[in-house]
Formats: structure tokens, C-alpha cells, sequence
């Protein structure tokens, strides 16, 4: 599988925002964040108008066929915008840097209420009524940056309207 971009961009990406890989990374490891990233913005799939040019099969949300800005402006059907991209890269290096931060694994029958370290005690606020999907969303983190960058590209949310 492939990531948005490529290994050399996503470097040049993370030196001219002053990031620093980790000592000894190497490009596979490069290469497996850019794909983890990747995955981490194709969550947004659902939000993003158009559909896959490439249809079904096609590995990636990107490139999109009938896809509009949030401002209606077209994006060409063969084109992956840079934003994309880089909100990509973006996850990539929170990737690379603590593997697996963006994907929590939740599971709803091993919450804990209390826990308690030596002398620090927390206790977590716990609700029977709790749905999984609830769950899920207090656990996925959200990275303004990418949110940030995502943006233009998310269907505007329109409050229903009730005909009677």
C-alpha cells in the first residue's frame, strides 16, 4: 500500500516545519508512516464529496471524480490536493514518532473508573449509558493542523429541516 506523496516530500515537509525524525529512522519506516497517515485521512472519506476516480478498488480516497472545495471550486479528477497531502505527512510524522497515537484500540468492557499509582489516584468519570460509537469518538484524537488543513475539502454539515 501506498501513502500520500512521497518519502523525499514528506522529508522535505517535516525540515521545513522544523520537525526531527527520530535517530536511526530509516526509509521503511518512513515508508510505513506515510502509509499509517495515509490511512488516518482516509477516515474522512465520508465527509469528502465526489467519489473514487478509480472506483472501488482504487486504494487511497484520493484522487476523487466530482469532488468540489467547501466553496464549490472543482478539483480535477486526477489530482490529489497538496493540502491532502500534507495533512498526510502531518499524521505521518505523529505516526513516526509514537506509532499507533492516532489509531486507539477501545475496548468498552475494560473501562476503568479508578487507578491509583502510589500516592496519585484518578478517577475517571464512567457512564452505564456510554455507546461504543461514543467511545470511539472520546477516544480518536483530534490534531487541529490536520483538521485545519482537511477543512476545504468537507462537505458542509446542513442542520435538517423537517417538512411536515
Amino acid at each position: 500500500m501506498a501513502g500520500y506523496g512521497s518519502n523525499a516530500a514528506f522529508t522535505a515537509y517535516a525540515d521545513a516545519a522544523g520537525y526531527v525524525f527520530p535517530d536511526g529512522t530509516s526509509d521503511g519506516r518512513i515508508t510505513a508512516a506515510r502509509q499509517r497517515g495515509s490511512l488516518v485521512i482516509d477516515r474522512y472519506e465520508a465527509r469528502f464529496s465526489g467519489t473514487r476516480t478509480g472506483g472501488f478498488a482504487q486504494e487511497r480516497a484520493w484522487p476523487r471524480t466530482g469532488a468540489t472545495t467547501y466553496y464549490g471550486e472543482a478539483i480535477p479528477s486526477d489530482v490529489v490536493p497538496v493540502a491532502i497531502e500534507n495533512a498526510s505527512y502531518e499524521a505521518a510524522f505523529l505516526e513516526l514518532t509514537n506509532p499507533g497515537s492516532l489509531s486507539p484500540v477501545v475496548t468498552g468492557s475494560a473501562t476503568v473508573k479508578r487507578e491509583k499509582i502510589g500516592q496519585l489516584e484518578v478517577e475517571y468519570s464512567t457512564s452505564s449509558s456510554i455507546s461504543v460509537d461514543d467511545m470511539v469518538a472520546m477516544a480518536t484524537p483530534v490534531v487541529t493542523v490536520i483538521e485545519g488543513l482537511l477543512w476545504p475539502f468537507l462537505c458542509p454539515i446542513l442542520p435538517g429541516i423537517a417538512v411536515v
